[in-house]
């Protein structure tokens, strides 16, 4: 069925420069609808911040749609994300990627996220309940990091889980930063200023 909505959205992400059209099939075959409260779903593709369960947010279409074109995904890739959420980005990522190892701190967020993966058909995504900000090191290395949190500095142990020409996108002291390494050396870019909700330390007991 189509969804004149959604498809009105990944126009308009077109016109704001998402260009890669992997990502836009990505994001036409996640339906945000699915992803958000029903009390929402009357604005659920505005290019706005939309809350979900545990009191966190989900990112407006934009900012997913350019972190990820910025991440650079291909189909050979393995790639680590920090914060699934409503799942909606874990999601995408999943279109675009080999695997997608996802880590949140919220067992209530990870129940609902897999349950709408389950409902998209998407087999190719782990997610584990743990503090984001030690990654996976068990599943390193990991060819693409996505961290969907706003950092204060560098997340020297998400680094060390990064592989050979690697990339991560992270959102560093309220600016978007793209890390690449090239053996045991990183080259930052510095890209825009971003503002996304800081990282929270630890895992949930409660929720």
């Amino acid at each position: 069925m189509i969804d004149p909505a959604l498809i009105d959205m990944v126009m308009a992400l077109r016109s704001q420069g998402i260009s890669d059209n992997n990502v836009l099939r990505a994001i036409e075959l996640s339906p945000r609808r699915i992803f958000v409260d029903i009390s929402d779903r009357d604005i659920t593709y505005e290019f706005q911040d939309l809350p979900i369960s545990c009191g966190q947010t989900l990112s407006s279409p934009l900012t997913i749609a350019m972190m990820t074109q910025l991440l650079d995904v291909t189909r050979e890739h393995k790639v680590l994300e920090i914060g699934t959420g409503s799942g909606y980005h874990t999601a995408i990522l999943a279109r675009l990627a080999k695997r997608v190892y996802s880590v949140e701190r919220y067992r209530q967020l990870i129940q609902e996220a897999e349950t709408r993966f389950k409902t998209l058909e998407i087999f190719n995504t782990v997610v584990r309940h743990g503090d984001g900000r030690y990654g996976w090191g068990g599943q390193a290395p990991f060819d693409r990091i996505i961290v969907t949190c706003a950092l204060r500095a560098a997340p020297d142990m998400l680094l060390d889980q990064l592989a050979h020409n690697g990339v991560m996108i992270a959102v560093i002291d309220e600016h978007l930063i793209r890390i690449t390494k090239a053996k045991s050396k990183f080259h930052r870019e510095t890209l825009m200023p971003l503002d996304l909700p800081m990282i929270e330390s630890g895992k949930s007991k409660a929720l």
